[in-house]
């Protein structure tokens, strides 16, 4: 039988009251961010935008940290080796879902070994082409893709799982065309070499590939969505196209590693949340063409519903459709 002494009694208190102690004093010194990607990308944009208005929440220093490489998946497996205090963080975006089953290397499960903490905005997807490729439009891109005596078109990603690798295995099955999908450790690498024509496309985010666009460093020739962006009107969507079947929407949120301790989760999505909702950071996210969820869909419950839900649809479609064999 257990007896409950003095000195039990107390220890048990002590632990009892130490998470909410914790998170009271959290955080007592500087928040590492890894950004997953080489700098200049979307993660990256949107990482130091959640990293400044972090630091004014918490009243603390919030430091991104590039960790690039294998399609983000160096960056997270720094995160999942750091200690849960809620003193590492780590901003990354749907490849959380897509990675596992794209990476032959990803042996990690995100449902469990990540602590969702927000998620932050959901980005269209947009096609840009090199100025140098001489492809105007999407019906011309389609028309050289499915034309098997061309050169296959290469097409730039931040590596295998990322989101930019999904989307243009997506988009090469449902144009039922040939391509090369090169990897690189960022999308800011990728875009370099687009500009130079050293690749022929890329398909990213709008948050990176807009301001490319209108300052007419790439043509962007094709948006994801039911309906034209306001800040670009003059891109045309993929079903105007004649892509209809290919829409795809980036999330991009916050995580921890996993057995980090909920008070801290809560504190610092809290933070996050109210960051999110300052005119500032909404001026910036509709600037990039970026949406925030409502309320009650950016929280740790929703994060990990959806990471739950888009890791089972990004599995089915990667069996149905056999997107590891479309580059």
């Amino acid at each position: 039988m257990l007896r409950i002494t003095p000195i039990l009694c107390a220890a048990l208190t002590a632990v009892s009251l130490a998470a909410p102690a914790a998170a009271q004093d959290y955080p007592s010194r500087s928040i590492t961010v890894i950004v997953p990607f080489a700098p200049g990308g979307t993660s990256d944009t949107l990482g130091r935008l959640v990293a400044t208005s972090l630091a004014k929440q918490l009243g603390q220093t919030v430091v991104v940290e590039n960790s690039g490489g294998a399609g983000g998946l160096i960056g997270m497996q720094k995160l999942q080796k750091s200690s849960p205090d809620g003193y590492t963080l780590a901003f990354n975006n749907m490849s959380l879902a897509i990675l596992p089953h794209l990476h032959p290397k990803a042996n990690y499960d995100p449902q469990k070994e990540l602590a969702p903490i927000g998620i932050v905005a959901t980005v269209p997807m947009v096609l840009s082409v090199s100025n140098k490729s001489g492809i105007q439009d999407l019906p011309a891109m389609l028309k050289r893709i499915r034309d098997t005596n061309a050169v296959k078109l290469n097409l730039g990603s931040s590596g295998p799982g990322s989101t930019a690798h999904l989307a243009e295995a997506m988009f090469l099955h449902f144009a039922n065309a040939r391509g090369e999908l090169i990897p690189y450790r960022g999308t800011g690498p990728a875009l370099t070499d687009l500009m130079s024509g050293m690749i022929d496309g890329v398909i990213d985010q709008t948050v990176t590939m807009l301001p490319l666009h209108q300052d007419k460093r790439v043509k962007a020739i094709a948006v994801t969505g039911s309906a034209r962006l306001a800040q670009s009107p003059d891109i045309p969507t993929f079903a105007e196209g004649g892509l209809p079947e290919f829409d795809l929407a980036i999330w991009n949120g916050l995580v921890a590693p996993a057995g980090t301790p909920q008070p801290v989760v809560d504190k610092l999505s809290a933070a996050l949340s109210q960051a999110i909702d300052t005119p500032e950071f909404k001026t910036r996210l509709e600037q990039l063409a970026a949406q925030a969820p409502a309320t009650q869909e950016r929280g740790p419950l929703a994060f990990a519903d959806l990471l739950k839900r888009d890791s089972e649809r990004v599995s089915s479609l990667v069996k149905s459709a056999n997107l590891l064999g479309a580059n």
